[in-house]
């Protein structure tokens, strides 16, 4: 039971569905309809074969696309484009999937994940080390 309190609620917008505005949410989303406006979500988005998106921006954690999405895209996790998918606008994210056969029309920015380990430890250790091999030298 307490597996299903962590998993999200799962939404779907179903092909008869025409969606105008902003719409924000931290579940989990399918698309198999028609969307225009903004995305502002914390959780997964996936747009179905045959939905249409046309969005000004389009912001969730990771984001599969299977249908078409005209706009811009942010994924803080990834972004997956499978076959037959069409996609004219911008990506930002830190990992991408592209099948074939898709028609992407845009520029990808690749964010970085932030690293396992402390930077200013990890900085701070080899610059000790640095330090114990000059003065180890006999010079």
């Amino acid at each position: 039971m307490a597996e299903d309190k962590q998993k999200k609620n799962l939404t779907v917008f179903g092909q008869e569905t025409e969606f105008d505005g902003t719409l924000e949410f931290t579940d989990n989303l399918v698309i198999t309809g028609k969307f225009s406006g903004e995305i502002k979500a914390t959780g997964d988005l996936e747009i179905e074969k045959g939905a249409v998106c046309d969005v000004k921006k389009m912001t969730a954690n990771s984001i599969v696309i299977s249908g078409t999405v005209t706009g811009d895209i942010d994924a803080s996790e990834r972004v997956e484009m499978c076959t037959g998918s069409v996609v004219r606008g911008d990506v930002k994210t830190a990992r991408i999937r592209i099948a074939e056969d898709v028609e992407f029309e845009g520029q990808i920015t690749m964010l970085e994940k932030e690293p396992e380990s402390n930077l200013f430890e990890v900085a701070s250790q080899e610059y000790k080390n640095a330090l114990l091999l000059k003065s180890d030298d006999p010079r």
